[in-house]
């Protein structure tokens, strides 16, 4: 009897902590939800001032380089690099394109061009060292004092760059180190394509909106499209080199080296997206083991001054919840499969029943959370233009959640392996198509 009083607290605990495992998912969406409308409600309308977007005259725009770390891009870098010369309302900037060890016909393209464009600037690394490297390289051969990372397959609106130097100019953004724009999709020719529209949506409209209303920063920049002050890069030793993500380590070094990074929901840039689910989960495993190093790398930071680093305690807790729940979920999916079988065949047919009974009421409850968070997404991202591809809605929650989920469980142990010295930044560039939308 003393036993069983003993275990009484574990027991209450185990039933909180799996509780709070089985609804995570379902807090996480009303969370986000929340966020947006603190957004739209209160911090919008709070600093509706503090950006106004004002065309810049010649004389009155800082110099930009525009960086391109590219590897194997031979499919879409001569459809960028033109958009980027002749579609933009701007006129003091350059493209560097830092070639990182490219073995198709990048080169050989690159070369025609520079013929062409006077403000075409290439630097050729013979090896491929990653990304990061590329970046970190051609950071020395930039000639201005900002700089875009632009990927290879990805355009800007044409008004971006004056609208990024809007949230650089004046004192009262001297603290600045970054500013990452709202992702679209570029290449809309498939249903997963499509489909993650409704996705960055549901990541970039929502959560990047709730971070800088509630904690005044964000937690990861979009490696596509940002443009970074150089000293903001230098303060902070440019980019980690063997990290999977260099977007989303930056931007945690900036913020915890007291630099302030901004999210503009009102400049768009559009991107290529993985077209299928092998590439979309090669992918999401690259984001998922770049969000898990950091974790990794800050977490003593943090833990040791917590006073100080209150506000990342928000994402620290957050990103721990998602790999526990990761693995909880797999784990819970197996048993949940196995005593289904068992009570099947062994004629259980109410515990089947209730089985089935209790996965209805939790996968209604998520779905209900999953569509407010996406509703509220739609409706405030891009001015409701995207509101038409809600219709693809029940195809993220039910596939992408997964993908999302079964790419940090398989990254975990690389990602400490990176953390242990053993991680490396050269990349693969995925296989593309010629898109005329």
């Amino acid at each position: 009897m003393e036993i069983m009083q003993t275990l009484k607290p574990f027991e209450s605990i185990w039933n909180f902590v799996l509780l709070l495992l089985v609804s995570y998912p379902i807090l996480g969406a009303f969370a986000w939800f929340i966020g947006v409308l603190c957004y739209q409600l209160i911090y919008r309308h709070r600093h509706k001032d503090d950006i106004e977007f004002q065309p810049l005259t010649p004389e009155e725009q800082p110099f930009i380089t525009i960086m391109i770390p590219a590897h194997n891009e031979e499919v879409m870098i001569e459809n960028t690099i033109n958009y980027l010369m002749n579609n933009l309302n701007y006129e003091k900037y350059e493209v560097l394109v830092t070639d990182d060890g490219s073995t198709d016909e990048t080169p050989a393209i690159l070369e025609r061009l520079q013929n062409v464009y006077d403000n075409l600037r290439v630097v050729t690394i013979k090896k491929n060292q990653g990304k990061a490297h590329a970046f970190n390289v051609g950071v020395g051969f930039a000639r201005g004092e900002f700089i875009l990372s632009n990927d290879a397959d990805s355009i800007p609106e044409p008004d971006a760059l004056w609208k990024y130097m809007s949230y650089f100019m004046g004192e009262e953004h001297a603290n600045t180190a970054a500013v990452t724009a709202n992702m679209d999709v570029q290449n809309r020719s498939t249903i997963i394509a499509k489909s993650q529209t409704v996705e960055f949506s549901s990541i970039v409209g929502v959560i990047k909106r709730s971070q800088v209303s509630a904690l005044g920063n964000m937690y990861a920049y979009s490696g596509a499209n940002t443009m970074y002050r150089r000293d903001a890069l230098i303060d902070v030793g440019l980019f980690r080199q063997d990290r999977a993500t260099e977007d989303i380590s930056i931007a945690w070094d900036h913020q915890l080296n007291g630099w302030t990074t901004v999210f503009s929901p009102d400049i768009l840039f559009y991107m290529n997206v993985p077209e299928n689910l092998d590439a979309l989960y090669h992918q999401r495993k690259r984001w998922a083991k770049g969000g898990t190093e950091v974790l990794l790398t800050n977490f003593k930071r943090v833990v040791s001054h917590p006073g100080k680093y209150l506000k990342q305690w928000a994402f620290i807790t957050d990103q721990t919840l998602s790999i526990i729940w990761s693995l909880f979920f797999f784990v819970s999916t197996l048993i949940f499969l196995i005593s289904l079988v068992t009570f099947f065949f062994t004629g259980n047919y109410e515990r089947v029943y209730h089985m089935f009974c209790m996965a209805f009421i939790f996968v209604t409850f998520e779905m209900f959370a999953g569509v407010l968070q996406l509703l509220s997404a739609l409706i405030v991202d891009d001015r409701g233009r995207k509101f038409k591809y809600l219709i693809f809605m029940p195809l993220y929650m039910l596939i992408y959640w997964q993908v999302n989920a079964l790419a940090l469980v398989t990254t975990l142990i690389p990602a400490v392996k990176t953390i242990l010295g053993y991680g490396s930044g050269t990349w693969v560039s995925p296989v593309r198509k010629h898109h005329t939308e």
